[in-house]
């Protein structure tokens, strides 16, 4: 079978979101799977990225975050807790992210969390830059292979977060850490599964929302992820722009999804 991590983002262990995780946890165990947690609040993870997260900081006068953490990177002087979570990374085939939608984003614990652990050489920075090719990254890199699916609460209404809703559609609030932290580093990004006006759910509607997730879990190494276009597959630019042609009469980020009729992309690797 596969080994899943989870990372759980939620301060109170009675919460719906909490309970979610619970029944992952449960079930994908139930169906052979192993199960990794990070319950960064019971952790006390660490959340700020500063100098203390590096043991042998180079330049001692001035924090270069980015030149750092490539250093600590590469000759393993990062701090513990950062390293065990890449292996955490590295030995998971699926990833889920577990947290409510607090204004429109992730808690900044979560954030935190990606600030510290997707470090240069791991998350980022990878790769050769040349030509169209511009490093390792959005469908190859670190993590390639593995899956990922957002587990996300929201206290809204469904229709608020529609194409058409005053908070803007749920794939555009979501695309930052779907495609931006997800499929950058080559994670193949499954659609999310939102429970909407979670702070009022009653018995009835909260036996659809465990159905339902139980079929999305049940589907976690099956069902199909969203298309997004590799930045190497050949549809981009050396300005990293999408070529003529493609994506014509979508806006938005829709455009960044393949559509029916696309040209085939390079296989991965490929120049």
């Amino acid at each position: 079978m596969s080994n899943v991590l989870i990372v759980h983002a939620h301060p109170e262990a009675k919460s719906l979101t909490s309970a979610l995780k619970d029944i992952a946890v449960e079930k994908l165990r139930a169906q052979g799977h192993s199960v990794q947690i990070s319950d960064l609040y019971a952790m006390g993870w660490k959340a700020v990225a500063d100098e203390q997260d590096f043991t042998d900081q180079r330049d001692p006068d001035r924090l270069i975050y980015v030149a750092e953490s490539r250093n600590a990177y590469a000759e393993g002087t990062q701090t513990p807790d950062i390293a065990a979570e890449q292996e955490k990374l590295l030995w998971a085939d699926a990833v889920l992210l577990s947290f409510p939608l607090w204004w429109f984003g992730m808690p900044a614990i979560l954030k935190g969390w990606f600030d510290r652990v997707f470090a240069f050489g791991f998350g980022y920075g990878v790769g050769v830059h040349g030509g169209e090719r511009w490093g390792d990254r959005y469908g190859e890199g670190t993590l390639l292979g593995r899956r990922a699916m957002v587990i996300v609460p929201i206290g809204g209404r469904a229709l608020h977060y529609s194409d058409r809703g005053v908070n803007g559609s749920l794939d555009d609030i979501l695309w930052p850490i779907q495609h931006g932290v997800l499929f950058y580093p080559g994670m193949s990004v499954l659609p999310p599964f939102p429970v909407y006006q979670s702070d009022r759910m009653d018995e009835e509607g909260w036996n659809t929302v465990v159905a339902d997730f139980e079929q999305r879990l049940a589907g976690l190494f099956t069902d199909d992820p969203i298309p997004y276009r590799r930045q190497n597959g050949g549809h981009y630019d050396t300005d990293q722009r999408l070529k003529p042609g493609l994506g014509q009469n979508i806006e938005g980020i829709g455009m960044h999804v393949l559509q029916p009729g696309d040209p085939d992309e390079k296989p991965i690797g490929s120049n």
